[in-house]
């Protein structure tokens, strides 16, 4: 099986590749708007499901915004209740989303109802997605 950007990119996005994940998409693709409210489609009141690193428990306790960046990128900033942040940067060549910045790399796996988990130095979060299989 070839994988996209051989030869090019990290080890790890190779593990992720397969033809359920390559059709992830983040819902917010298409809803990249400038609506006041910056709701999340799919999430209530703009709260998603996210749980620290050492916790088992997820809770709709984090906040996401999002923005457009010089690059016309989409760019979703994960606020949890302590006051720390994530960024993500929504990808289009089917891995739903990259760490903005930072020395840490998201992890992302599908998961049920929809929805992407995202992992970055234990913390997780878990976004909605529309996933197309091939």
């Amino acid at each position: 099986m070839a994988y996209p950007g051989e030869g090019r990119g990290p080890a790890p996005f190779k593990r992720l590749w397969t033809p359920a994940f390559a059709g992830v998409l983040i819902s917010l693709l298409a809803a990249c708007d400038s609506s006041p409210d910056n709701a999340l489609p799919g999430a209530s009141d703009d709260r998603i499901e996210c749980a620290a690193a050492g916790t088992e428990t997820f809770e709709a306790v984090c906040t996401i915004e999002r923005m457009t960046n010089d690059k016309g990128e989409l760019v979703l900033t994960v606020r949890d209740p302590t006051g720390g942040f994530r960024r993500l940067l929504v990808t289009k060549d089917g891995r739903g989303v990259i760490a903005a910045d930072g020395a840490e790399p998201a992890k992302v796996s599908v998961i049920e109802g929809n929805r992407i988990e995202v992992v970055i130095a234990g913390d997780r979060y878990r976004l909605p997605a529309t996933v197309k299989t091939p």
